[in-house]
């Protein structure tokens, strides 16, 4: 990786960042200067003082979405301040551009509580058709994303929703590849921050009314203390939420003891947790999807070697890459050609069918589409819009 490293350090500092603006109009005359600037633009501001959805038609607001970040759970490198996150949502809009063709602008922002962050989003919606919460650590990101669900555009916290809707898709396919019943998966996932906790929900289809949604049978989620019951008396808030839909035989005991006649142990924690043998204490061909970055849970030869039957990682040089990019894009390319208020589950869910559906031959190495297929984000759009005009969750058109 030191190779990366070096080269990611040489790139940034000779262009100063990813990220630049260029204008969509000519400014070579007076004429220019007249029609983009004044008086001309006052023709537009008075029309959109008159109806502010036409803002969505005659400003960037209709293909732009806001990248926030307080960098206090940047990566894996904890938190490290608004700053040195820059270069990572620098790195989120240029993807939002190249996959999307939308405008992402990066905003790092200096605030230290809940409420600083929610009113600062606030304040800066009216510019923006999304919000896109990034590297905000749990569990103030759950707070943030709920008090903003009523500002009129969809917030979307990627790292706990994009992270749910690709796994989702992942395990759909894998279980077409394994022969699995989804609805009779026990399931272990190793991490309880933002992303355990949001793929936990999706997992269990918690907020769901439609039958699109497929309930795996049961959820056992760890932290470093073990398997989350209502007997450990060391839960915050959170982990006590997370009761309500999983463990629901309330399982006791250490990581080692929740894979136990599992079928699925999902990863979003940290390298070189398990070995091949304890892959073996699970049910015959289990599905092994480790997220742990640089360094996987369990390495993909070993998971295979004991069993395994489907194997995914964070990594791009190993198969079935779970990685936001597939989801992200598409979902907010969907949620503003729709004019969407917000993200609803519905739409989420859709997004996982639609990835899902993306992949054109099915193998054990192949569950997921490659991140760097451009089709991807626009089936997934397509899908999401579409969810979003039947649950009616549009501004006007």
């Amino acid at each position: 990786m030191s190779e990366f490293f070096k080269k990611s350090l040489d790139i940034h500092k000779y262009l100063r960042g990813k990220w630049g603006i260029k204008s969509k109009v000519p400014l070579q005359n007076r004429d220019d200067l007249s029609v983009a600037y004044t008086p001309g633009v006052a023709a537009v501001s008075n029309h959109i003082a008159k109806d502010k959805n036409s803002s969505y038609i005659y400003t960037m607001k209709g293909n732009s979405v806001a990248i926030v970040s307080d960098g206090s759970a940047v990566l894996g490198l904890g938190d490290i301040g608004p700053e040195a996150a820059l270069p990572v949502m620098e790195g989120k809009a240029i993807l939002f551009k190249e996959f999307a063709d939308i405008d992402g602008v990066p905003l790092v922002i200096d605030a230290a509580s809940v409420d600083e962050i929610v009113t600062t989003v606030k304040t800066i919606a009216p510019t923006f058709g999304g919000i896109n919460l990034e590297d905000i650590a749990a569990p103030k990101c759950f707070e943030i994303e709920e008090a903003l669900q009523d500002i009129g555009i969809p917030v979307f916290h990627d790292d706990q929703h994009g992270t749910a809707i690709v796994l989702l898709a992942a395990l759909i396919n894998a279980c077409k590849v394994s022969g699995k019943d989804i609805e009779q998966l026990k399931v272990v996932i190793n991490g309880a921050g933002a992303a355990g906790t949001a793929i936990a929900k999706l997992l269990r289809c918690v907020g769901h009314e439609e039958s699109a949604c497929i309930p795996v049978e049961d959820v056992l989620v760890c932290d470093s203390k073990g398997i989350i019951s209502s007997d450990r008396d060391n839960l915050n808030h959170e982990k006590e939420k997370i009761l309500a839909y999983t463990n629901r035989h309330n399982r006791n005991g250490n990581l080692i003891d929740a894979l136990h006649d599992a079928d699925v142990f999902i990863g979003v924690s940290k390298g070189n947790l398990l070995t091949g043998d304890d892959i073996k204490l699970m049910n015959k061909d289990p599905i092994i999807l480790a997220m742990a970055n640089p360094i996987p849970e369990i390495m993909p030869d070993e998971a295979k070697a004991a069993g395994a039957s489907v194997v995914g990682t964070g990594r791009s040089d190993f198969p079935n890459q779970v990685n936001n990019v597939l989801a992200f894009p598409g979902i907010f390319r969907g949620a503003l050609e729709a004019r969407a208020t917000r993200i609803t589950e519905g739409m989420k869910i859709a997004a996982a069918h639609a990835l899902a559906g993306a992949v054109n031959k099915l193998s054990p190495d192949h569950v997921l589409p490659d991140p760097l297929n451009r089709n991807v984000a626009q089936k997934v759009a397509e899908a999401v819009k579409e969810q979003a005009i039947k649950e009616n969750v549009q501004r006007p058109l």
